[in-house]
């Protein structure tokens, strides 16, 4: 969906430093997002996604979509997918 979340994001960049910070969610689904921040993540590591509402929960990084000017954009899917259900507090349509 073309909605949009502000979150807090937290894991390890490339480097292996570990960050906590505030990101962009978009292209939100039941299955997880498209994120953005200024950090480079690694293809296949995991993340903690943490919903304005105090929710948070795992998720993979699954793809790199964009990196514009040091803002970069990572496909990540929730790795419980039951506890995905309700993340985004939204009722998503059946397939």
């Amino acid at each position: 969906m073309a909605l949009r979340a502000e979150i807090g994001l937290s894991g390890e960049d490339r480097r292996k430093m570990t960050f906590n910070v505030q990101a962009k969610a978009s292209n939100l689904n039941k299955h997880g997002a498209a994120v953005q921040l200024h950090k480079e993540l690694s293809i296949g590591s995991t993340v903690v996604i943490k919903h304005p509402r105090g929710a948070q929960i795992e998720a993979r990084v699954v793809s790199q979509i964009a990196a514009v000017e040091g803002l970069c954009t990572y496909g990540v899917e929730f790795a419980d997918q039951e506890q995905a259900k309700n993340f985004w507090g939204i009722s998503f349509p059946s397939a």
